[in-house]
């Protein structure tokens, strides 16, 4: 059983649409996912179909300790894949637990209780290094950082490497690098080749071999309420997405990477 990570200073990388598609893509292999959407924007509930009521429980009832683990697990509308719904409390949390003792271990503790039951759990988070953030990466065995194909997203991944050292150091000394993955790659375009060139060059194993492409299905698949592996199979996108989830089942018998900036 793993626990993965999608993480990210940076809005607009493609998180939370990594998050979606991998998860889907996990389940389509046959591997009970469960997919937290920790991000109090909560895109990824309503990517999946997700669009909760205002009396349905979600992760902020769990963490703020009115709803236990198993009452705020949904189902979508993939046989082995579940999820955790945010909802729009969940911009309340920090200051509700912010003088709460070992507030960086309630999502690890609230997880805990289900893991026996999947095989993956993937996790999405807030585009900042808030205390949810620092909760999903202590709840997490890897971390998974999304790279766009962009000048100033290359040049900052050293200096967010280094945060998530110190939160390793400090909360999750077993915590290891699932890897990098380049996003909104643009096969024409000089700079996607070069920054592809230069992160394999400076991260070397680090990347994933899979990048995701530029694609106008992954801009509209959230819309549909579907993963795009669900809703376009075929397209580009969803091929990508389904050949990350391979890469990384893959890998699961071959060396763990550490964190290094």
């Amino acid at each position: 059983m793993k626990t993965i990570s999608i993480i990210s200073q940076k809005g607009g990388v493609g998180k939370t649409t990594t998050a979606i598609n991998l998860a889907a893509s996990l389940a389509l292999y046959k591997r009970k996912t469960l997919l937290v959407d920790c991000d109090p924007q909560g895109c990824a509930s309503y990517g999946i179909g997700l669009i909760r009521k205002k009396n349905d429980k979600t992760l902020f009832h769990a963490l703020s300790g009115t709803a236990l683990p198993k009452e705020i697990v949904a189902n979508t509308c993939l046989e082995f894949l579940k999820a955790i719904p945010a909802g729009e409390q969940l911009f309340q949390i920090e200051l509700r637990i912010a003088s709460m003792k070992n507030r960086e271990l309630l999502l690890r503790n609230l997880l805990t209780p289900l893991k026996s039951s999947f095989d993956y759990i993937i996790i999405d988070t807030p585009a900042s290094m808030g205390i949810l953030v620092v909760n999903a990466i202590v709840a997490a065995d890897t971390v998974l950082l999304p790279l766009q194909c962009e000048f100033m997203a290359y040049k900052t991944l050293h200096q967010y490497l280094k945060t998530v050292i110190f939160i390793k150091d400090k909360f999750n000394p077993s915590l290891t690098l699932e890897g990098i993955l380049l996003t909104m790659y643009n096969m024409g375009e000089d700079l996607s080749h070069n920054i592809l060139e230069n992160a394999n060059k400076h991260f070397k194993k680090k990347i994933f071999n899979t990048v995701i492409p530029r694609n106008i299905q992954l801009r509209e698949f959230v819309s549909n309420g579907k993963p795009l592996v669900v809703y376009d199979r075929q397209c580009i996108g969803a091929d990508s997405y389904l050949k990350l989830a391979g890469e990384i089942l893959a890998n699961e018998k071959n060396k763990i990477t550490t964190i290094k900036p």
